[in-house]
């Protein structure tokens, strides 16, 4: 296991809680508090096996469009996992950074998600990404507009615009692009997860709703990532 080929950036789409809790005849809430307990054990499992950047799929732009009580309580277990990070986490090294439009949130999860990437920011272990309030496309159109507000400047040339000045205007920028995205629930579709950054990752699709995930699901997707012959559009 020493030498496997582990990939360097993982995304997870933490994808099924409902599913899950409507299974069980559960609310939905229920779902997402087993979810919260698996995401917990995965980001553990990711820093210790080696993985150095994580990038974990929490709550999308489209999110909003859910009924209002899964909404606040999905806000509550982010609050919660926050305050839980900030006393229990404080042993793991690992760097936290969050993703997304956070503008928005309440001034409570505001204050949580400054602290939590303060109090993280000089570890030298595995960078956690958590994606709140993001969206793919709206990751780019925030990145055109910063391209587009620096022409204005003068700062930089519209010939001068490339792959990798646009890159740099992502959430993610200096980073490595994921080479790596599972998704369990057994859904097909990328839900506008890292667009721009995904163009060559390996997509792992899996049949199991992430309340139920463990490290032997993810050991199995980094077997089929580690058995594939990645390109990059070459022979």
């Amino acid at each position: 296991m020493a030498n496997r080929v582990l990939p360097r950036h993982l995304g997870i789409i933490m994808d099924g809680n409902g599913r899950w809790a409507k299974k069980r005849g559960l609310p939905r809430s229920a779902g997402h508090v087993a979810g919260a307990r698996v995401f917990k054990a995965v980001v553990r499992y990711c820093s210790k096996i080696g993985i150095e950047y994580l990038t974990v799929y929490a709550f999308s732009t489209e999110n909003w469009k859910r009924p209002h009580d899964e909404v606040l309580t999905l806000m509550n277990l982010f609050k919660e996992y926050l305050r839980d990070a900030l006393t229990n986490f404080l042993d793991e090294n690992v760097k936290v950074r969050f993703l997304g439009d956070t503008s928005v949130f309440d001034p409570q999860l505001k204050e949580l998600i400054a602290e939590i990437e303060r109090v993280s920011e000089n570890r030298t272990g595995m960078i956690l990404n958590i994606a709140l309030n993001y969206g793919g496309r709206a990751e780019i159109v925030r990145a055109v507009r910063l391209l587009a507000q620096d022409v204005a400047d003068g700062s930089i040339r519209p010939g001068d615009i490339d792959e990798s000045t646009l890159s740099a205007r992502m959430y993610t920028a200096g980073q490595p692009d994921p080479d790596l995205i599972i998704r369990p629930s057994g859904e097909n579709r990328i839900s506008n997860f890292m667009l721009w950054q995904s163009a060559y990752t390996e997509y792992v699709v899996m049949d199991i709703l992430w309340p139920d995930f463990r490290p032997q699901n993810l050991e199995r997707a980094l077997e089929i990532y580690a058995a594939r012959s990645r390109r990059f559009g070459g022979i």
